[in-house]
């Protein structure tokens, strides 16, 4: 069992967004006490009892109270997306970062979890089934994969006596109450413009919020025992603990069930009574068509993303799914929720009329 103390608080940036929301709600349901950082005001957290502290990651004082005489720091902001400005992704995702274990450190906190991405060993080509012996990805058409991958490495550098310090990559994370990737996929089909990019048969590893959550909470629980120990939500399911310490470590999170992208795209918009896509775009084509809506995009320059990058083609028509061996090895990770069943959930989820997410029945 997890030795944290629950009467020491625990710190979690973005929980605005989709997953430091979840760690958070998780967290207080476990009885722990949670502070989090963010920009607006956050009811229903504080309803449920959470400390909320007004700030960025460029507020070194809000980073101040919120490391302040805390257990455990769950770092999940940072600018998404793959549209903007290399200075404002690194100016977030690098220089935030360096902020938080830098308020890590002078508050004495024990333990940082990072969240990072599988995007930083993006080679624009096929990842099938890589674990993390990859290299970090020096370059890419974006700069959301560079400036994780530049932050990944000041937190695992940070690694050491008094701050242990872990990141996990989970990918294409999804599940009731996600607003960027299914709702974003829902809405191109209901107008039709929704495209298969290349041959349609690349597989992708997708990720049930769920199964992120936990994989969050056992790498806390593993810095602090110096090895993977299944918290109370797994320890039916999962194997004694592995001793290996996952300071300075990275690992890719997923459900550990490669889907062919398309094929699970599609049977979404089945049991959503909306009509499939089978329309193709080469990649080449959509590749090509991306360079020159991003020259566009910055040239005039144009409001919001480009309805298609260099970054997104590739993404869409190559595999991308990973070992995830190494946590189930050393955090003891097991992903309780099905492929099956989170698709299942999510369906209907989506028919009760949830259409703040991307669904209007």
């Amino acid at each position: 069992m997890l030795l944290v103390r629950k009467n020491f608080p625990t710190f979690v940036t973005g929980a605005s967004g989709f997953i430091g929301g979840r760690i958070a709600e998780r967290l207080l349901a476990e009885g722990r006490r949670v502070r989090v950082l963010a920009r607006r005001p956050l009811p229903h957290l504080e309803a449920l009892g959470a400390e909320v502290i007004p700030g960025d990651l460029d507020n070194r004082e809000a980073l101040r109270r919120g490391c302040l005489g805390t257990e455990s720091v769950f770092h999940v902001a940072g600018r998404v997306g793959v549209w903007g400005s290399r200075r404002e992704f690194f100016a977030v995702n690098v220089g935030g970062t360096q902020n938080v274990i830098n308020a890590c450190r002078e508050a004495g906190v024990p333990r940082l979890v990072y969240t990072s991405s599988p995007s930083v060993v993006y080679n624009g080509g096929d990842l099938a089934g890589v674990d993390e012996s990859a290299p970090l990805c020096g370059r890419a058409p974006c700069a959301y994969p560079t400036s994780k991958a530049a932050a990944e490495r000041e937190v695992l550098a940070a690694n050491g006596p008094s701050l242990a310090t872990v990141a996990l990559r989970p990918h294409l994370v999804w599940g009731p109450g996600d607003k960027n990737v299914v709702p974003r996929v829902l809405a191109l089909a209901r107008t039709g413009r929704l495209k298969i990019i290349g041959s349609g048969r690349n597989q992708v590893d997708v990720t049930h919020i769920s199964n992120v959550v936990d994989a969050h909470l056992l790498a806390e629980g593993a810095l602090l025992n110096g090895g993977g120990v299944p918290s109370p939500r797994t320890v039916a399911d999962v194997g004694v603990r592995s001793p290996r310490n996952p300071g300075g470590r990275a690992y890719f999170i997923t459900n550990g069930e490669p889907v062919v992208l398309w094929d699970w795209i599609n049977q979404l918009l089945r049991g959503l009574n909306l009509p499939e896509v089978t329309k193709h775009i080469p990649l080449p084509v959509a590749y090509t068509a991306g360079g020159i809506l991003e020259a566009l995009w910055r040239v005039l320059p144009l409001k919001g993303e480009p309805p298609m990058t260099r970054f997104v083609a590739k993404e869409m028509a190559t595999d991308h799914w990973f070992d995830i061996s190494a946590a189930r090895r050393d955090l003891a990770y097991h992903p309780l929720v099905t492929m099956a069943d989170g698709t299942a959930e999510l369906i209907e989820h989506y028919r009760k009329g949830n259409a703040s997410e991307g669904w209007n029945h």
